[in-house]
């Protein structure tokens, strides 16, 4: 249970940072100036919908983690059905292609608040380019493991893998939804103050993305049958 309380933990940090810096809290009604000016800074709606929606995606995926690990730890109680497979060298490059796609919706980001629009361009279509890559390197990661024979009914832990790594290929495919209509915008030369919203929202969306990845790479990393015959692995699997 430690796993998801300590994810929960900083999912709601981060949220409550990300919100204390959109003056949520402001009130309005007390600023100096005209109506329009004093609204103007409030947080836009679609923000606190994305907040609410990452909001539910990381309790979801918190108490997958959480489901993980303790079923995990059942193996403790007799129920030796539990053998994690080997983890897939290729997720080290998926990880790796995932943080340069995030860094990339970031580079956009900047440019949209800078008002290069060739730039801002670059950046989307690096970002959903390395997105897509990261798609195809867990199908082919999946097929690995299917040919050497750990197939999704063969025991829970594969079970698990393939059912958490596949929630979280479809949320990438349903960003790069969001990041298409957004390039789509670009390329029909939407203003910059329209576009740049949908540009944050798309590099905060990526950068949640990753986090959850990260998270379960890391997970993944602390059960890799291979890494934990150490001491030192088996140790830290105990404590979550």
């Amino acid at each position: 249970m430690s796993i998801m309380f300590v994810f929960l933990g900083v999912i709601g940090t981060i949220a409550a940072w990300w919100l204390s810096r959109q003056r949520l809290a402001s009130k309005p009604w007390l600023e100096v100036g005209a109506i329009d000016d004093a609204g103007a800074s409030s947080l836009p709606a679609a923000k606190i919908g994305l907040g609410v929606f990452l909001a539910v995606v990381g309790a979801l995926f918190a108490l997958f983690f959480s489901a993980y690990v303790m079923r995990m730890h059942m193996v403790e109680t007799n129920l030796a059905d539990w053998k994690a497979p080997p983890l897939p060298g290729l997720l080290w490059l998926n990880t790796g292609v995932l943080i340069l796609s995030s860094g990339a919706l970031q580079w956009a980001r900047g440019a949209a608040r800078h008002r290069e629009m060739e730039a801002l361009k670059a950046g989307l279509i690096a970002g959903g380019v390395l997105s897509l890559a990261f798609l195809a390197g867990q199908l082919l990661a999946w097929r690995n493991l299917v040919d050497a024979g750990y197939f999704l009914a063969s025991n829970p832990a594969n079970a698990f893998f393939y059912l958490i790594t596949g929630v979280h290929g479809l949320h990438v495919l349903g960003g790069l939804a969001a990041l298409g209509a957004t390039l789509a915008k670009a390329w029909d030369g939407v203003a910059f103050d329209q576009m740049r919203l949908s540009v944050e929202l798309c590099a905060i969306y990526w950068h949640f993305l990753l986090l959850v990845w990260l998270v379960f790479f890391g997970l993944l990393l602390l059960t890799d049958p291979i890494r934990s015959e150490s001491g030192l692995i088996a140790a830290i699997c105990r404590v979550f």
